[in-house]
This record gives structure tokens, sequence and C-alpha cells, in this order.
């Protein structure tokens, strides 16, 4: 495709996500020009009968050609996409790149459910992404899904991020972006005028922020979130489309930053209805854990950082094309798997720790966390190496969440070894080495007992949506049996911590 010469030598800046990139570009110049530097692909060479180099516009302008609109339905280019290769930059952008596009875990599972007319819609408002299930009350079937990335990510890839952006005055900004996309993803939705109800999990963060309740109380200690129960609207309040009567329902947080997408967690798991020891753990920024034992239930969140998602590492990057996502030992020697199978372009979370349990096998890595010997850097697939620095953030985000897990079975004055069943959820856990994971000492509890739940939180929505009976009253009495435990105030959190800083080797 040529190149106009920019307008006026006007520029834009064009941010770019999930990679965090900013670009100033030309106005009036080709989006491809600007992307190639990137490792972006263009299949059919820029031609425009593809859709490998497709894009969508989260904030800005693109013109629609008619490339585009051959390649991709109506809907498709209402939601934003256009492609990269038939587009010129005439202003400030911010796009989703999708062969950079993080992977979004929906779930298909079936359980019981009690039929009724019409269709319902279960959301799971994620950080990072977001996803959108329209579902038969009366069979219980999936009828459609969107998933989408959270446009909040442009204020701030992590919680704490966007608690800053929204006390400095963009709360109203954080609540109307991430209203608008989820009304953009349901309008994409067929049979949206036999909608009933809508239903909503997510983290504490998330759940103010789409209710437009201030987060001053999470900004500083002891972070009390504001615990008003479930929040009820109307479509109209939130400009869905969808009938006026339907209601939208986002289910409660539980304390601190555990938020309503554990609650939905333990609805998906049973972990309330066990007899037996049992725990929960979602692995994140902020990790969530819950240690269940006959109908009691304690739930805590610890600020693990973002090293799991592939924040703060020098070369980090989230589970995209261009990750390294595996590592293992093949004859005395580091083979690092890559998201795409191109060249390396950072690692994520799952590769990190891969690499550093390969990395303590081969003697590497010492249990203390130092690199041994001389080097600074651990090689891994050039040009992708860990230092030092990478590797300290992985073992304080594996001691938050060791030392947490720890507390919580210590409460109940039990042991690791007690445990019937620890399930791991969300993106994170569900494609982690369990194996890798107990080498470094982020779960500690046998192999046979770990399981990856995938993401519960959108399960346990779909099974409140469908059991509209139950889900309030199962809701009313699990939130009367959880105890929230804060462990920036306990003495043991801090002590275990201490402990739980070396490597397991």
């Amino acid at each position: 495709m040529s190149q106009p010469s920019g307008a006026g030598g006007r520029r834009a800046c064009v941010q770019l996500v999930p990679l965090g990139v900013s670009v100033k570009v030309a106005c009036g110049s080709s989006l491809e020009a600007a992307l190639a530097p990137y490792g972006v692909e263009f299949p059919c060479g820029g031609a425009g009968i593809c859709r490998g180099c497709r894009v969508r516009v989260i904030e800005g302008t693109l013109a629609i050609t008619p490339e585009m609109s051959q390649v991709f339905t109506p809907t498709e280019l209402a939601a934003g996409w256009r492609l990269a290769c038939r587009s010129i930059v005439e202003g400030a952008l911010t796009l989703e790149v999708a062969q950079w596009g993080t992977p979004v875990l929906t779930d298909e599972s079936s359980f019981a459910f009690e039929p009724n007319e019409g269709t319902g819609i279960a959301i799971d408002l994620g950080t990072t992404t977001l996803a959108v299930q329209l579902v038969d009350l009366g069979s219980g079937a999936v009828l459609a899904v969107e998933t989408a990335l959270n446009p909040q990510s442009a204020h701030g890839a992590d919680v704490m991020s966007r608690i800053s952006f929204s006390l400095e005055g963009g709360a109203n900004t954080l609540t109307e972006s991430i209203r608008e996309t989820l009304g953009t993803m349901i309008s994409a939705l067929p049979w949206r005028e036999s909608v009933r109800s809508v239903m909503l999990a997510g983290n504490t963060v998330m759940h103010h922020l789409f209710c437009g309740i201030s987060l001053e109380p999470l900004s500083h200690f002891p972070f009390n979130p504001v615990m008003d129960g479930e929040q009820l609207f109307r479509p109209q309040e939130l400009g869905w489309d969808l009938p006026a009567q339907a209601t939208v329902r986002f289910l409660p947080c539980l304390g601190g930053f555990v938020g309503s997408d554990i609650l939905a967690g333990i609805l998906a798991t049973g972990l309330s209805e066990s007899d037996r020891l049992c725990a929960f753990i979602d692995l994140g920024t902020n990790g969530e854990i819950v240690v269940s034992n006959a109908g009691r239930i304690l739930v805590a969140s610890t600020a693990a950082g973002p090293a799991f998602e592939g924040g703060r590492i020098r070369m980090g990057m989230r589970a995209a094309a261009g990750a390294i996502a595996r590592v293992a030992l093949q004859n005395g020697k580091m083979e690092c798997s890559v998201l795409g199978d191109g060249t390396p372009r950072g690692i994520c979370g799952s590769g990190l720790v891969d690499a550093v349990a390969a990395g303590l096998q081969l003697g590497s890595i010492l249990a203390s966390g130092r690199i041994s010997g001389a080097t600074r850097e651990l090689a891994l697939a050039p040009p992708v190496s860990l230092t030092q620095a990478d590797i300290r953030e992985l073992q304080l985000a594996k001691a938050a969440i060791a030392a947490g897990f720890r507390t919580l079975v210590k409460r109940w004055g039990a042991d690791v070894r007690d445990l019937h069943t620890v399930y791991l959820a969300g993106a994170f856990g569900n494609y982690l080495n369990i194996d890798s994971a107990r080498k470094i000492g982020l779960i500690e509890a046998e192999l046979s007992l770990i399981k990856p739940a995938g993401n519960t939180s959108l399960r346990g929505v779909k099974m409140a949506l469908l059991r509209p009976s139950l889900s309030s009253a199962w809701i009313a009495g699990t939130l009367s049996r959880i105890e929230h435990v804060p462990l920036a105030a306990d003495p043991l959190f801090e002590e275990t911590f201490i402990d739980c800083l070396a490597f397991a080797n």
C-alpha cells in the first residue's frame, strides 16, 4: 500500500495493546508502516484480502474502506475491527492488535439448572479480559460468546494503577468505558429481545468501577470496599440495547480485594458444600485464596504483583504471539516453546515459572534466587533472557501467594498435607505447569490434589443465572459463613512471607 505524505507534519500518538507500546505516527501515513517494526505480520502482503493484520479501535477513528467491508461483517465493523494494511492514521488512536491478543478463557461446562423462558447473559468482567455469554434459560445451552480486552487497560494494566487514575479524576472515564464496551459486546449478540436477566462478576475494583462506586476506601489501609450487597441496574441506565424489563445484577464482593468473581468461584467449585478441607486459588496481580471446611469459609487476597502476567519483567508480556509460554529441560538444556511458533518477543507468566523451575534444576538459579556463577542473566531463547531483578519479582509474587495460602490453612489448625483438593482458577492457573509451580514453592500441595478449574467466575455467574430461586438463598447463606482475613495486618502472614521467599528446590 502506498504511504501518503504526512498532513502538515502533524504526528499522532497510537497506543498498542496488549503490548503497552505508544508510537508517534505522522498523520496521513499508513498504519501498516507503523506496525511492521513491532513484528505485526501482513499475510496477504497488504492487499487487504485477508484478516491477518486486523486491529480493533478502542479509542479514536479509522475509516472503513471497501476492502474492510468485504472481509468484516457489519457487526465486526461496528465493534471497531479494521485492517491495518488499509488504514490511514488521522489522529490519536488506541488499538487492540489481534496478533497480540490475550486468550480469553470461557466456559462450556454443564450443570443442573431450572428451565425458564427466554435468554440470559453471563459476564466475567476481568481486569485484563472480558467474556460475555448468551445463555438459553430453557436448555442451559450457550448460544453465543463475545470476548474482548478490557478497555480500561489504556489507563493502567493492574488494579492499583486504575485506582490511582480514578482518584486523579478518571473515575467516570473508567466507568463509562467499561459500560460502553460491554454494551457493544452485548449488541453483537443475537436474540437480545428475549433477554430477561444479565449477571456479572468481577474483582472488587472492577465491581466498584462498573457500579460507579468510589475507590477511595481501597486506596489505603485497611482497604475496606463498599459492601452494599448485590447491585441492581436496568439496561437503560447503562445504555445497553436490551429489553427495558431485563434486570442487570452484579454479584456482591466478599471484603478487601476479594470480589464477586471469587464468590462465583466458590459456587462453581462447590467449595461451600464440601465437608473436607479444600482450597481455591486465583493467581494474578492480586492473588485471591479461599480455604473451606464443613461450611466455614476463609477468604483473603494478597498483593502478588504483576509478575504472573509478565509485568515488571524486563522482557515480560502477556500470553500472546511471540511469548515464551513453556520452558522444558531437554538433554540438560532449556527448550523454549513460543506462542505462534514465531520469533520470541518476550516471556509470559507460565514461561517465567517454567524457566525458573528449570534454572533451579540446572543449578543456574540458587534456592536463594540468585543467578549462579558470574553471569548476570539467564539466557532463554535469543533475544529473551531473565535478569536478577526478574527472578526477584517472581520470588516476591510466589512468596505472597504461598504465605497467604499457608496462613489461611494454619488458621484452621491444619497443615497443607491435610488438604483434600486445591482448585486453581483463571487463565493463568489453567495454563500453568503445576509441576513447575510446585518446584518453585508457589503451590505447596501434592500434585494429585491440584486441579485447574478454568474460568470459575464465568461458570459461577452462569450457574446463578440458571438457578434463580436457589442463587439468592445460596448467596445469602454463603456470605453469612465467609470470614475475610486481612493479611496486610496479620503477623502470621508477615512471618510466613519471609519463610516463603526462598525457592523450593
